[in-house]
């Protein structure tokens, strides 16, 4: 009984913070657009191979879309045009 009397630090601990306001779901920071949306390109050609390689780790790898900074749409985009690439034997499955 007593124990249910007395407030744990826990509970102190909540009562002396002060509440949150909840932020909206795109969160404070702005959103910026990926390097395929600024410049309007609709088409990521699997023929332009310098700007296929900066999406490519040394090892052959595809940046994810938090390390390169695409969209998704474009993300899927570039993930196909560099599998057509390795498939036509101009960049390397692997290193």
């Amino acid at each position: 009984m007593e124990q249910n009397k007395q407030l744990r630090s826990r509970d102190l601990r909540r009562m002396a913070e002060p509440r949150r306001k909840k932020t909206a779901v795109g969160g404070v920071r702005e959103q910026t657009q990926c390097r395929f949306c600024r410049g309007g390109i609709k088409y990521v050609d699997y023929k332009d191979v310098d700007t296929l390689q900066r999406l490519l780790t040394n090892r052959g790898k595809i940046y994810s879309r938090k390390r390169s900074g695409n969209c998704a749409s474009c993300q899927r985009k570039v993930k196909r045009a560099i599998k057509r690439a390795r498939y036509m034997a101009l960049l390397p499955f692997s290193a």
